[in-house]
């Protein structure tokens, strides 16, 4: 009889994972093809419920250990989970799970009683885990930490507590790439099989030519989700019509954007179906090797990644003869150090053959000359997660969700000044707004909303008159921005857009990797300008003001001369952040040049500082602390600073405990 993948196929097959048999994945899915055919189905539909959780024997606790959950103490919460049920001599299957996406609200834990529905509860915390489990297990459902409960079919559900698709974050996502994060053990080989994972290699393999399996991803309209947008399917077949006796194929994990995580969730939270969709993909393009290139600052995505892919070589998906297929396939995992240049294709090619990441003159293009000389496809991981799920569900299906020219869903990291943050998934064509007050909740503390980063520091910043736009390629461009990765960075009104975009060019100036003098230099230049725009007259000296005056006539000028003549993408939109809010926060830098003022009140080096003499105790604290020695005053009495000693260090605002210093 059938076991799991770790054991023999059935009785008379004898098969073990030294030996694969070439029928497993059918095992374990609707196609059972082994000897003991009856037998075998009916202990397969028994095994796929207990590892789905339609069944239980026993309780079930999982808790969502991402790189979030972690970071909100969710390694605490564990402990203190398993401490309860060894104190109370109770049996019960604790598991660890990705992140869900709702980072806002960990650390989250989920409970599963026999014969009842999951349920989602936030915020938990070490010293509130004896409480919930014990309020759970008697039947009861907290009210103040529950988020929501699964669906499942033939489970007795809680009532007055509504489900995950009916929750706010939750409701309008449309959920292909993250289906699995946040709901299986990424641990778990077993788990991934049981949802129907590797049977989309399977049937390639079987029933596909390399140039069929590319004709339906470019049927599908897939796109690249790594920031250009190229069609995939016209991209593989470059390489497919490449003649070479070696291709390869890499999966560019690095991720180098402030603000962006949706690479490390997904494989944090379902590695096979990268590996998966990795395998269809080198399918597709005749590669024999294939890589994934990750930043070394992502271990748990890593240290994952390594289980997943020795499960999938061990179960004979990985390696020679595949399902016996004749097609042959080796993973590689190549850690970087986390230069964002490397996210650059042919940078990143470069740094996989030991050299340094800098990018190279195209063409020849990598699909027909890249690593170590030999036709190679780099993608993305969400562009290799989508594959199983198009392979599977069809180029139809697929090509139905999203606009007219940008297909499917898109996977953001919606972070900043936003209620709910975390990640989400949402069909091409929602708009910001949908995604910012819908699902992420708004803005907190009462605040207005005044911008949204997307693209990270090679896009561009949307204005709130624009917050209707329907989210895809081409209507990104219309207003100065871009897809890219897909980071989406919230601000609201205390956010200075000139303070924003000095940060953004000083990311990219310090990223820059020297290769060409409009990136190297230019940027230099503008983040040069950038910083005497928000200097304060009290810092300049000489001809410093003279100087302002000069770069700033000069900036959208420069701006424009980096973007043409750049070597690499990243260079040509490096001047993106400072483009689109000249555009859209013109007004701002007027306010910085001309009445050295900062509206938002962000620049610190702009502010003036001022003593109210109605709120001032004369607790003679702010004089003690300064440390020009700018305020005056007498014990007891009222307080007040000399403008020109003054530093603007704010130090005088830090430590007024009555709130008498005011910055303007």
């Amino acid at each position: 009889m059938i076991n799991t993948f770790e054991t023999n196929c059935c009785a008379q097959c004898q098969h073990t994972p030294q030996r694969p048999c070439p029928d497993r994945i059918d095992c374990l899915q609707d196609r059972p093809r082994c000897h003991e055919k009856e037998a075998c189905h009916r202990q397969r539909l028994e095994l796929m419920a207990q590892l789905r959780r339609e069944t239980l024997t026993r309780p079930a606790i999982f808790v969502g250990t991402g790189t979030c959950g972690l970071g909100a103490g969710a390694g605490k919460t564990m402990a203190a989970v398993r401490r309860f049920l060894a104190d109370r001599d109770l049996q019960a299957d604790l598991i660890e799970v990705g992140c869900i996406g709702l980072c806002a609200a960990e650390p989250i834990l989920d409970v599963q009683l026999p014969a009842r529905t999951r349920v989602s509860f936030q915020q938990v915390t070490e010293d509130k885990v004896s409480s919930l489990l014990a309020a759970v297990l008697a039947g009861q459902i907290p009210a103040d930490s529950v988020i929501a409960q699964h669906r499942g079919d033939g489970l007795e559900a809680w009532p007055d507590v509504w489900f995950l698709d009916e929750h706010p974050f939750f409701a309008p996502q449309q959920r292909i790439v993250l289906a699995n994060c946040g709901l299986i053990d990424p641990a778990s080989f077993d788990e991934y099989i049981a949802r129907g994972g590797y049977q989309a290699l399977a049937h390639v393999l079987r029933q596909n030519t390399s140039a069929e399996l590319c004709d339906r991803i470019e049927q599908s309209g897939l796109r690249g989700r790594g920031g250009g947008g190229f069609p995939t399917g016209e991209k593989w077949k470059f390489a497919l019509a490449a003649q070479a006796d070696q291709k390869y194929l890499i999966c560019n994990a690095d991720e180098g954007d402030p603000g962006a995580f949706m690479d490390r969730a997904v494989i944090e939270g379902d590695p096979h179906r990268l590996l998966e969709g990795m395998a269809i993909g080198a399918y597709a393009i005749g590669a024999t090797k294939a890589y994934v290139y990750i930043r070394a600052e992502y271990p748990l995505a890593i240290r994952r990644l390594k289980k997943a892919i020795a499960q999938a070589r061990g179960a004979g998906l990985l390696g020679e003869n595949i399902l016996d297929s004749g097609f042959h396939l080796d993973i590689v995992i190549k850690q970087g150090a986390g230069a964002f240049v490397c996210g650059e294709e042919t940078a990143l090619i470069q740094s996989i053959e030991g050299k340094r990441g800098m990018p190279r003159p195209r063409p020849p293009f990598p699909a027909v000359q890249g690593l170590f000389g030999k036709p190679t496809i780099i993608n993305n991981v969400e562009t290799l997660a989508n594959v199983p799920a198009i392979v599977s569900r069809g180029a139809e299906w697929f090509s139905a969700i999203g606009t007219a020219n940008s297909k499917g869903t898109k996977v953001f990291a919606l972070s900043g000044k936003v209620k709910l943050t975390g990640l989400i998934e949402v069909a091409m064509g929602t708009s910001l707004r949908q995604i910012i007050f819908d699902i992420g909740g708004g803005i907190p503390a009462g605040k207005s909303f005044k911008a949204v980063q997307i693209g990270g520091p090679s896009g561009g910043c949307i204005p709130a008159e624009h917050l209707d736009i329907e989210i895809d390629y081409e209507s990104l461009k219309t207003v100065g921005a871009m897809m890219g990765s897909g980071g989406l960075v919230v601000m609201d009104e205390d956010t200075c857009m000139v303070d924003l975009a000095k940060f953004f060019m000083d990311f990219i100036q310090r990223e820059s990797c020297g290769k060409c003098i409009p990136c190297r230099e230019g940027t230099r230049r503008m983040l040069e300008i950038l910083r005497r725009i928000t200097r304060a007259r009290r810092d300049e000296t000489g001809t410093d003001a003279l100087e302002r005056f000069k770069g700033i006539m000069y900036l959208q000028r420069l701006a424009e001369v980096i973007k043409d003549t750049s070597l690499c993408g990243l260079g040509q939109t490096a001047p993106n952040p400072v483009l689109s809010t000249l555009r859209w926060f013109h007004d701002e830098y007027e306010a910085h040049i001309y009445e050295r003022r900062c509206p938002a009140g962000a620049c610190r080096e702009l502010l003036e500082y001022r003593i109210d003499p109605q709120a001032c105790k004369g607790c003679t604290l702010c004089a003690k602390k300064c440390p020009a020695d700018a305020v005056r005053g007498v014990a007891k009495g009222p307080h007040y600073i000399i403008p020109e000693k003054c530093i603007g260090c704010g130090t005088c605002v830090q430590v007024c405990r009555f709130g008498a210093v005011i910055a303007e």
